[in-house]
């Protein structure tokens, strides 16, 4: 199984740096026999090769069971024409990553502002109201005057039940709970065909509970009672607002974790940015890519049947969880003083352990 690993750009090679060292790690100690190649994408290549997303690495993905991707600062990218590709978008697209989950839980030791949550949001990734994603030509976002701005939400059965399945699925691996979160009593067609899909797709999994919850009722649930959350499902904006809440919720982006799931590929990619502001200064948490990587081999293993690619990626979790419980071993965004290269150091000594 081969595992393709991109730095990126900012804080991105100090992070994945020790997400790399962990998974070599793992591939030793629970004999894996995974293939890792490492390639330079974002500005590195750039300055290289003219293109943030050389021809190499495009062949190297479509050939990759699983992709660690480093953030990307395409701010500072110029444009397509000059070599300025978004990797992530690049990826997200071309592979089709129709599933973006990402979990939220309260860690012993991590200041949050939820009691208790542990919950996993996921997201539909290439509909909704998304103008960059929802046209094959054009964009779902127009001005017929200057005075008048509309956007256009898409929602296709298929898109609203595939969503469905993979909360469904991933909901059977935890606690057999699923959310629905809409708003169907407004958007009556777009949302109404969501929530239909997912009460049809419902049937298919017996031993799932569902329940649905209108989002502006979400939004305050989370804050109130997000403990009694287990899988929440939602459209691609409704997802992408209520995620950074609950990552808020329970301790920070800095400790965000997702991947980007297709029928054939997934990118694990920590929720944070390439914060340039600290580049280079080896006081990055690498924690949201770490989480990112086990979530990897947590979702490789289910879909292979590999019970050690699973029990791998939830060692890892453990592993991190265990660092963050002790403010010696955070990093300073944390309340620690450790350096993210030290940290990276103290997980791989206690993994070996």
């Amino acid at each position: 199984m081969k595992i393709l690993i991109l730095p990126g750009d900012g804080i991105g090679p100090e992070v994945v740096a020790v997400s790399a060292s962990a998974l070599e790690t793992l591939n030793h100690r629970f004999a894996l026999s995974l293939s890792l190649e490492e390639k330079e994408i974002g500005l590195a290549s750039l300055s290289v090769c003219g293109s943030t997303l050389p021809d190499s690495v495009v062949k190297s993905a479509h050939s990759a069971d699983g992709v660690i991707l480093g953030p990307v600062s395409t701010e500072d990218y110029p444009s397509e024409d000059k070599g300025g590709l978004n990797p992530s978008a690049w990826f997200r697209k071309e592979f089709d990553l129709y599933a973006n989950i990402r979990p939220s839980k309260v860690r012993s030791g991590v200041p949050a502002l939820a009691a208790d949550m542990d919950l996993v949001i996921v997201r539909e990734n290439t509909e909704g109201f998304y103008a960059d994603r929802n046209m094959v030509s054009g964009s779902g976002e127009f001005m017929p005057t200057e005075d008048v701005a509309l956007a256009i939400g898409k929602a296709t059965v298929k898109g609203c039940r595939r969503i469905a399945h993979a909360a469904f699925k991933l909901a059977g691996r935890r606690r057999k709970h699923v959310t629905a979160v809409h708003k169907a009593n407004v958007l009556k067609h777009y949302s109404g065909m969501f929530l239909e899909q997912v009460k049809l797709v419902s049937k298919n999994y017996p031993e799932v509970s569902l329940d649905t919850v209108i989002v502006d009722a979400m939004a305050a649930l989370l804050v109130r009672s997000p403990e009694r959350f287990d899988v929440v499902v939602s459209t691609n904006m409704f997802g992408d607002i209520l995620s950074d809440e609950a990552a808020e919720l329970s301790g920070g982006l800095g400790i965000g974790a997702s991947i980007n799931a297709g029928e054939k590929h997934v990118i694990a990619q920590a929720v944070h940015g390439s914060a340039p502001d600290i580049a280079g200064r080896n006081i990055a948490n690498p924690t949201g890519i770490l989480y990112s990587t086990s979530m990897l081999l947590e979702h490789l293993g289910a879909k292979t049947s590999n019970n050690l690619l699973c029990e791998a990626g939830v060692y890892l979790a453990n592993q991190v969880d265990a660092l963050l419980a002790k403010t010696e071993t955070r990093t300073v965004d944390l309340g620690g003083s450790v350096t993210t290269s030290d940290f990276g150091k103290a997980l791989i000594t206690s993994m070996k352990n």
